[in-house]
């Protein structure tokens, strides 16, 4: 029997920065289609207007473009949005569901984010990166580096990452407890982690800590300019989940004053960090990467796999698992 084949749609994909989707396996379950990738960004309506002019969907890479009212209004071809991985507020979903815009998520399941936050934790630590460059510049230990074997790991929120790390710093021997919501830390107790007993002792107290907070209105700023004060002079905060969960400029000055002492950031309020002039890069005590946690090619793979799969159900007549269900008859009425 002959395999059915998708009507042909115009896809657009944005802000593939380092141009690999159209590397990936699952990228041949676009073959059926039209399909644009960019690698560059752009902001403004006039601009994201003139790239998505001719799409019928547009795949997101997490919350990379922002997509509101009046730039759906520039796009009256526009059907679907296939979203890798969870909405985080870039969408204004009310404005797709008026215009008849379905918006598909999906979730990857992969350790890649708690792997960064290891790795970043453990570089921190021995002054991994300073320690190859003067290598390279013909230099010899320059640094005293510090084991995390028997310090003080504090995770805040005890979600999917948080657990993947929690058990890391179990298995290195740290002595880990957790902070956040009562649900969170619930679970980490039925697991056999402590709690902390309050969360002045969590950041006083903790050699290392980790935030894996989702970003929401309630969570933005949620780690003040106070709780950072309180953090030992030797002591590392790692943040790979969202910049905006710490007051904004509280880290730098946190970071200048010395307590603490090290930052590890995957982060950034604006992205792609494209200067040299973000205050953190100036900092001798931060160790910084480009939003990496989760970009890492299995998990690329779930992520993109699921957003085509969406695509294709869509062209086909089949999507229903969507974000917006109410946009759904007003959607299939414009295909």
């Amino acid at each position: 029997m002959k395999a059915k084949e998708h009507p042909r749609m115009r896809i657009a994909i944005p802000d593939d920065y380092q141009d690999c989707v159209r590397g990936l396996d699952c990228f041949s379950k676009l073959d059926a289609h039209e399909t644009r990738i960019f690698n560059d960004t752009v902001k403004g309506t006039d601009a994201l207007a003139e790239r998505f002019a001719d799409a019928d969907a547009i795949v997101l890479t997490r919350e990379r473009t922002r997509i509101d009212a009046a730039l759906l209004d520039r796009l009256p071809r526009l059907r679907l949005i296939s979203q890798t991985g969870k909405l985080a507020g870039h969408v204004d979903l009310a404005a797709c569901t008026a215009r008849g815009v379905l918006v598909a998520e999906g979730s990857g399941a992969g350790s890649a984010t708690a792997e960064l936050s290891w790795a970043l934790a453990l570089a921190s630590r021995r002054h991994l990166v300073d320690e190859a460059n003067r290598m390279r510049q013909g230099l010899w230990q320059g640094h005293l580096g510090q084991q995390l074997g028997g310090q003080r790991l504090g995770v805040w929120s005890y979600g999917r990452i948080g657990r993947q790390v929690a058990a890391y710093g179990r298995v290195f021997g740290m002595k880990v407890w957790v902070w956040g919501r009562e649900a969170s830390t619930a679970a980490a107790r039925a697991d056999g982690f402590d709690v902390a007993p309050s969360r002045e002792a969590f950041f006083v107290e903790s050699d290392v800590i980790s935030l894996h907070v989702r970003l929401t209105a309630e969570t933005h700023g949620l780690v003040t300019a106070d709780d950072l004060a309180r953090m030992k002079r030797t002591a590392l905060l790692v943040n790979t989940s969202r910049a905006e969960l710490v007051a904004e400029g509280a880290l730098e000055r946190a970071l200048r004053a010395g307590h603490p002492g090290f930052a590890a950031v995957d982060v950034y309020e604006q992205e792609p960090v494209m200067a040299q002039d973000h205050p953190l890069l100036a900092l001798p005590n931060v160790l910084c990467t480009p939003h990496i946690g989760y970009v890492e090619k299995d998990n690329y793979e779930r992520y993109f796999g699921i957003a085509f799969d969406n695509i294709n159900a869509f062209a086909e007549g089949r999507l229903t698992d969507v974000v917006n269900p109410e946009a759904l008859e007003a959607a299939r009425r414009g295909t």
